[in-house]
């Protein structure tokens, strides 16, 4: 018996139907932070990175299920993208055009990474029966706001959620040092940086590379 979260109610049969090797949820930041050209930067990225071919070939091969959460202050995360089935090349592009063309829902809000966390968590649940789960987070700040990211860690170890994350360095705060050490958990879970968002979109595509690769060894936890 699934467990489903019902921001996903529209996909119940497609996600029943299809075998799954790996649930991605997106995790984009769309704090007060971050203006809307650097809103678009992400979004854009984003959709390029899943054009990329060794990014939709791995996609598409896992038979991927992907979804979307704009995240900003408490209580404020939303799934605008839901899940999404990668049956074939296509499946990957019109994923791409609707993240491309995904509105922003908040702008002038804090940073509650912790929350964004457990948000992404809960999303699992409509998707169960996929073998590998992994949250990907962007963000260009620490947690400001809300629940301690660090102390969800221990929690999607249980749950068998690897999370990843995308540093963009704006300033001198090292966070990507911060993301290593209170957000990142599971096997293999890595940090990448961006040294601003202008270079986002080339380390989103690294990114998406790394991290939807197949995993054909057990890593110990």
């Amino acid at each position: 018996m699934f467990r489903f979260c019902t921001l996903s109610l529209a996909l119940l049969s497609p996600v029943q139907a299809f075998a799954c090797e790996l649930a991605l949820v997106l995790a984009v930041d769309v704090s007060g932070s971050v203006d809307n050209q650097e809103y678009r930067i992400q979004m854009d990225g984003m959709a390029a990175a899943l054009r990329d071919g060794s990014v939709a070939d791995a996609l598409v091969e896992q038979q991927a299920l992907v979804t979307l959460i704009q995240w900003t202050g408490s209580s404020r995360q939303r799934q605008t993208v839901p899940w999404t089935q990668m049956r074939t090349y296509a499946d990957v592009l019109t994923l791409a055009d609707t993240i491309e063309t995904d509105q922003r829902i908040w702008r002038n809000f804090s940073t509650a990474v912790g929350e964004a966390l457990e948000v992404a968590r809960d999303a699992f649940g409509a998707v169960s029966h996929c073998t590998r789960k992994v949250i990907d987070v962007s963000g260009d700040g620490e947690s400001n706001e809300g629940i301690e990211p660090a102390t969800q860690r221990p929690v999607l170890r249980d749950a068998e959620i690897t999370v990843n994350a995308i540093a963009i360095e704006t300033d001198d705060a090292d966070l990507t040092a911060y993301f290593f050490e209170n957000l990142i958990t599971g096997p293999g879970a890595f940090v990448v940086t961006a040294n601003g968002f202008a270079d986002y979109p080339e380390q989103i595509r690294r990114k998406l590379q790394r991290e939807t690769t197949r995993q054909v060894t057990s890593v110990a936890k």
